[in-house]
């Protein structure tokens, strides 16, 4: 499906693709492409038949950011509207119950790295560089950077990427654990494949809920991310895909699973 707003959707059976596609704006998120960002991402969370959403773009950026210059000549006073969009479309995407992938073809600054922290895994390629900028412009992150980045990196290596406004190229990228994978651009696309191959074996409501896990028990005591911990196993315990994946065990071949 092609929008003219800038944002291709491709359903590859069980995975939505979305690709930014407005190469000679640097893919840069314009208030209609945030509008349409947010729509996708709504739809996702309420078609249980995606169970994998990936966002990658054309031409050689991810994402350079807010578009800046449609909000130039736009008083502080009339910027919340595009503020709220480009914020309510990123954390819409990071609220995905399935696993989120960012495949980003290229660099990525302010809301452009804001829009793949928001995802599960980050694969760079080789030679872009990834950087929270905005203070250099007399703002600050507003879509989730301050809140994603220091819970990914660390308190200390987030201050002096968001406070000091640096670019970092994509090796240092990866040294952090800002990325969980740097390819060359020719190998974007099959390390993508791998990843999603990897996701497909596994049980679909075993993702969804260790995910839930891992982030409704982020910052909570021992006892209550515990709590949290089984009452996912849980849901994952009474499924249909624990019998499948005990039977497929058992009798030595590849299970079905079917995401109940």
């Amino acid at each position: 499906m092609s929008d003219d707003v800038g944002v291709r959707l491709e359903r590859r059976d069980d995975i939505a693709w979305v690709i930014l596609d407005r190469p000679g704006a640097k893919n840069a998120l314009s208030r209609a492409v945030n509008t349409r960002l947010l729509e996708l991402a709504r739809s996702f969370i309420a078609d249980a038949s995606v169970r994998a959403v990936v966002i990658t773009g054309t031409g050689d950026t991810f994402c350079a950011g807010a578009d800046l210059k449609e909000r130039r000549g736009i008083a502080a006073a009339d910027s919340h509207p595009y503020i709220n969009a480009i914020a309510g479309a990123i954390n819409a995407i990071g609220e995905q119950r399935c696993p989120t992938v960012a495949l980003m073809n290229g660099s990525a600054y302010g809301g452009g790295l804001e829009l793949a922290l928001a995802c599960d895994f980050r694969i760079l390629v080789e030679g872009a560089e990834l950087g929270l900028t905005e203070v250099r412009l007399g703002i600050m992150p507003g879509a989730g950077g301050t809140v994603r980045l220091p819970r990914l990196i660390g308190e200390a290596r987030a201050k002096e990427l968001i406070l000091l406004g640096r670019r970092i190229s994509a090796q240092r990228a990866l040294e952090i654990g800002l990325v969980n994978q740097l390819v060359a651009r020719d190998q974007l696309a099959a390390a993508g494949a791998t990843l999603l191959a990897d996701l497909a074996a596994c049980a679909p409501l075993s993702v969804i809920h260790a995910k839930a896990s891992i982030e409704t028990g982020y910052g909570k005591s021992i006892a209550e991310a515990n709590q949290i911990e089984r009452e996912n196993y849980d849901v994952t315990l009474f499924s249909d895909d624990r019998n499948e994946g005990l039977a497929a065990f058992a009798e030595k071949r590849k299970p079905a699973y079917r995401g109940r």
